[in-house]
């Protein structure tokens, strides 16, 4: 029979193996990794105690019914400082708003993980260097706004694979060589674009990216 004493350990386990997702604290650490890298003077971010079996209790993190982050609302927070590519763990994230912020930094390639992102917001803040191609990967994708950075490089030809996507806005950044036509970006007026003196204008239908010189 088995003794009590091995029930106390034995039991937690057995729960953690039912439900896997409510004692990872996975999605807990990549949070705090963010919250790390951030400043926060107005200390939007004080509830997010790394301590707690996963941040569903944390303000501005919303759970579905299986205790996995599905969005991070930190827009207009005075936040600083910049992007972890823990991020990338949030197997279940859909919004990620991180917008008028003074974030810097380049966008991590590994938000490309993030396969059931419905909105990635990262407009108004201070992000550099280019689009990850990995962001091609965010198959369910609807809303993709960027611009009011200083973002550089070329518009990646794989974001014309993502279907799903509606509204796009890399206006007022530094990219450079021509603008996609294909995918649905045959749909996104020329204002998703102004604002990059360095673009050169729509490309020709089938034809190879031109760079212009582009870095």
């Amino acid at each position: 029979m088995i003794s009590n004493r091995i029930l106390v350990f034995v039991l937690p386990f057995l729960w953690c193996l039912h439900l896997p997702y409510t004692c990872s604290n996975s999605e807990g650490d990549a949070l705090h990794s963010l919250r790390r890298s951030l400043s926060d003077p107005d200390n939007v971010l004080q509830s997010w105690d790394p301590t707690l079996v996963n941040p569903c209790t944390w303000f501005h993190v919303t759970c579905n019914q299986d205790n996995q982050v599905t969005r991070v609302d930190l827009g207009n927070s005075r936040l600083s400082g910049h992007l972890v590519p823990e991020l990338g763990e949030l197997k279940q994230l859909q919004y990620l708003e991180l917008y008028k912020n003074q974030i810097s930094g380049n966008i991590p390639e590994e938000l490309g993980k993030l396969t059931n992102l419905i909105s990635l917001d990262l407009y108004s803040n201070n992000l550099t260097g280019s689009i990850p191609e990995s962001l091609g990967n965010l198959k369910s994708l609807i809303f993709l706004r960027l611009n009011n950075n200083k973002l550089t490089g070329q518009i990646p030809r794989a974001l014309t694979n993502i279907k799903s996507l509606k509204v796009m806005d890399l206006s007022s950044n530094d990219f450079c060589g021509t603008i996609p036509v294909s995918g649905p970006f045959e749909h996104f007026p020329m204002k998703s674009f102004e604002g990059n003196p360095r673009l050169d204008g729509p490309e020709l239908l089938g034809s190879v990216a031109y760079d212009s010189g582009c870095n």
